[in-house]
């Protein structure tokens, strides 16, 4: 597709024109306890300023999507009451997430059931993405095939040049933004468009060396180790420290469990949604009280086998991106990619 270039002046001009006309949603720098930067989405107002993140926000994608808590009610409420509202547009998404997204949209969108609350909010939504410039200790997208910058999912996509952006269109409503704003965009030259891709060779190279001496699982044997690791006590041991608070699926952008309880208000039932985790100890337990994941091993192996089992088997791809956000939320320290690779140790020696 057609390349454009946006300066960094022209940038800041587009950002205040489409707050003005979208509900859009930004990252902004928040400190960590670390001292370092973490992002988090907010929603822009009169006083924000465009910010390029440099890596993932805390923040998955999927919670402009699916809430943590809603209620869920007929089609025709939601889809009146979304036609009414400014469409959002949400800046900053990085590959990781798009990547992640695919999950979402299979378990909602392709089921037995179309889930029509999600689909609303999908088609009411405009993705502008951008390029990784620096990664996080637990960032690790690449042992998962998947490239630090997006190539799919996006309807815009900015990679960073020394005074302003390359601009990717990736749909049709990509391009209907690009022609709404002509004014700000500019047809890439040749040199920019090199120049970005060798900056992005660049920034593969260095993540690669991060990675490298992590000794990491190829995505390629996840499934068999997995499968040939089903008895082994990895899962015990790792499980020693789960306080089982559900943050690892909570936060993680390819989780997808809910559950569906009713709450009475007045004098009517009305039927919410809230998130789920297989790693609490009631997720799996049924009406009379049987429970065949009653152990935290068991509830810890049944994450990895959904995630490296069966999507492999059902979507063709691993429902994991590498963003490590549930190796930085753990508060049992439990790494992803140590129990896969204390699988590769053990089912080796098998």
């Amino acid at each position: 597709m057609t390349k454009y270039y946006i300066t960094n002046l022209e940038i800041d001009n587009f950002f205040n024109q489409l707050r003005k006309d979208y509900k859009v949603f930004f990252p902004v720098a928040r400190e960590n306890r670390n001292n370092k930067m973490d992002y988090a989405y907010q929603e822009a107002t009169t006083d924000s300023h465009f910010l390029f993140n440099p890596y993932r926000t805390i923040e998955p994608l999927k919670v402009f999507f699916t809430y943590p808590y809603e209620s869920v009610g007929t089609y025709f409420d939601f889809k009146d009451q979304i036609k009414l509202e400014k469409q959002t547009v949400i800046l900053g998404v990085k590959a990781c997430d798009l990547y992640a997204h695919k999950i979402q949209d299979f378990v909602f969108l392709e089921g037995v059931q179309r889930d029509t609350l999600y689909k609303l909010r999908r088609d009411h939504t405009l993705i502008i993405s951008g390029d990784c410039t620096d990664f996080k200790e637990v960032c690790h997208c690449l042992a998962w095939e998947i490239m630090p910058y997006p190539t799919e999912g996006f309807d815009l996509n900015l990679s960073p040049l020394n005074e302003g952006y390359i601009v990717e269109v990736g749909s049709e409503r990509g391009q209907e933004l690009i022609q709404r704003y002509t004014r700000y965009f500019s047809l890439a030259k040749e040199t920019q468009v090199s120049f970005c891709k060798t900056k992005r060779q660049n920034f593969i190279e260095k993540l690669n060396n991060h990675l490298k001496p992590q000794n990491l699982v190829s995505k390629d044997n996840v499934q068999r180790l997995v499968r040939l690791g089903y008895d082994l006590e990895t899962w015990q041991n790792f499980s020693l420290t789960c306080v089982e608070c559900g943050g690892c699926n909570l936060i993680c952008d390819t989780c997808h469990c809910f559950l569906l309880a009713d709450r009475k208000t007045d004098s009517l039932n009305e039927k919410i949604r809230i998130w789920d985790s297989c790693q609490y100890a009631n997720f799996a337990r049924v009406a009379g009280g049987a429970n065949p994941l009653k152990t935290r091993s068991k509830r810890l192996r049944n994450r990895f086998m959904k995630k490296f089992d069966f999507f492999i088997d059902n979507l063709g791809i691993p429902a994991c991106c590498g963003c490590g956000r549930c190796i930085e939320v753990c508060p049992g320290r439990i790494d992803i990619r140590e129990v896969l690779k204390d699988l590769a140790n053990k089912v080796s020696l098998k």
